[in-house]
């Protein structure tokens, strides 16, 4: 009990601080005490959910678009438990983040930890993820990351189209172990066909990505009480799909294919032609989602806008922390100040966390 209660009452102190509500933490905190002495456990307020989920984002180590932070849209779905309900909330976050191409933060909060029980969880990665299949020795058709969830999902009925670009279904599982999916219907997933400003020669890659990177496995704690499915967004960053889910060699790997393509000499890798098929993949994008009216971050912007989150903390009298590896970006990291500054990599609460995964590589449950 005193264990959770020091972890409330520092959330609280600071939450309500931040919020001008400095009169009302004494009141609040011996209410949540009583409920604690007597469950094990405290209920948040909307208020207190929404602010922490701020705070969770602003304390996010990894995230380089941590200054829109409290422009964050929270949703609260902390009460539905039906498997009908559920799916429906998913997809009701996935439509007012994608909001016609205007991405807008959101996060919506399940149902909470509460005794060593587990809440519903969301199986897939992100809640718009393509599915990856293996083939008769080393091709992957599809993404390679999505290898074990979509041998899950064909596990419990679900059949792709076998092309690179198959929308995985949303897999839950329940309260007492039950794994249920739905797909998502073809017009609620805003997608992005892939073009190049200048050269039609990349057309017949036929690429392209979905708009909203909503993650949905991560664990998000506030003030000691853990929610375990938070479905959250922000927009892309350009090198996110560019310079990683396409270009990664275990993902999409598509370097070698843009350079040929484009006719590079692939002949020796002083001619840079990695970096040039870099380059121009991550033009494609960042055009074709601008193209097509869908929010979407260069990275030289985005380094900016840090910047000046890093500037309005240090205004606020907050620490500034951050993990370097992940706040450089994956393409001319030099080129932005992140690459020259240290960060305290030190885990502050509010925060998202990894969680174990409930499947296997070869799609069992565990």
């Amino acid at each position: 009990m005193t264990k959770l209660f020091n972890k409330a009452k520092a959330f609280v102190h600071t939450c309500y601080q931040e919020l001008g509500m400095e009169d009302k933490i004494e009141e609040r905190l011996a209410v949540i005490k009583q409920e604690i002495e007597a469950t094990d456990f405290y209920e948040h307020t909307f208020i207190e959910l929404e602010h922490g989920a701020k705070m969770a984002w602003r304390n996010a180590n990894k995230c380089i678009g941590r200054l829109f932070w409290q422009t964050l849209t929270v949703r609260d779905a902390r009460l539905c438990t039906d498997e009908e309900g559920i799916f429906d909330e998913l997809r009701t976050h996935l439509r007012l983040a994608t909001n016609g191409g205007k991405i807008k933060p959101m996060m919506t909060f399940f149902a909470p930890r509460k005794q060593g029980k587990e809440p519903v969880r969301v199986l897939n990665h992100q809640l718009v993820r393509y599915a990856g299949y293996e083939e008769e020795g080393t091709r992957i058709i599809g993404d390679p990351a999505s290898l074990a969830l979509t041998k899950l999902c064909e596990s419990l009925g679900w059949q792709g189209e076998q092309s690179a670009f198959d929308v995985l279904p949303l897999v839950i599982k329940l309260p007492g172990g039950r794994v249920k999916w739905r797909d998502l219907p073809k017009n609620e997933v805003l997608r992005v066909p892939i073009r190049h400003p200048d050269t039609d020669k990349l057309d017949n890659l036929q690429l392209e990505w979905y708009a909203v990177p909503a993650i949905t496995d991560m664990m998000v704690e506030i003030g000691g009480i853990e929610y375990p499915t938070v479905p959250f967004n922000g927009w892309y960053m350009g090198t996110e799909i560019g310079a990683r889910n396409f270009a990664d060699e275990k993902r999409y790997d598509l370097l070698p294919q843009v350079a040929k393509a484009l006719d590079l000499d692939k002949t020796k890798t002083s001619s840079l032609w990695k970096d040039k098929a870099l380059v121009e993949l991550n033009r494609a994008v960042l055009y074709s989602f601008q193209q097509k009216g869908v929010s979407i971050v260069d990275h030289h912007t985005a380094a900016e806008q840090f910047k000046q989150f890093e500037k309005r903390e240090k205004a606020s009298g907050r620490p500034l922390t951050g993990t370097w590896s992940w706040l450089i970006p994956p393409m001319s990291p030099a080129a932005t100040h992140i690459f020259h500054q240290n960060y305290q990599d030190e885990l502050l609460s509010p925060n998202f966390h990894y969680q174990e995964r409930l499947f296997q590589e070869n799609g069992c449950l565990k």
